[in-house]
């Protein structure tokens, strides 16, 4: 419990909020519409994360709200989420998330070519 709790209060950083980004990470769903599209989830860094416990800590968790619902998205799925990043600290059943991307493009993850 303690750990869990130190970990929901890791520390973000306010250099990043407002920046634009691009960022790798696996699918969490929380939110799904009727048609089960994915309306909202948690952005993880590695695979598993949030669904054995403990989760990350709430510094690597970013909560994504996509600009549009997402069809065909599962659970650990691997994507590029691109937009403008919050600070915003955000409680869910699967963890603490500490940054937010609002209206959020979404993009299957691709290795990239060197």
């Amino acid at each position: 419990q303690k750990l869990k709790e130190m970990w929901d209060q890791a520390p973000t950083e306010p250099a990043l909020a407002g920046k634009k980004i691009r960022l790798p990470g696996f699918v969490i769903p929380l939110e799904r519409n009727k048609e089960e599209q994915v309306l909202e989830f948690l952005l993880v860094p590695y695979f598993g994360a949030c669904i054995h416990t403990p989760p990350p800590p709430a510094n690597q968790i970013v909560l994504v709200q996509p600009a549009k619902p997402l069809q065909g998205f599962r659970s650990m799925d691997t994507v590029w989420v691109r937009g403008t990043l919050r600070v915003a600290r955000t409680g869910s059943p699967m963890g603490t998330s500490g940054y937010r991307l609002e209206a959020a493009l979404i993009d299957r993850y691709v290795t990239p070519t060197k």
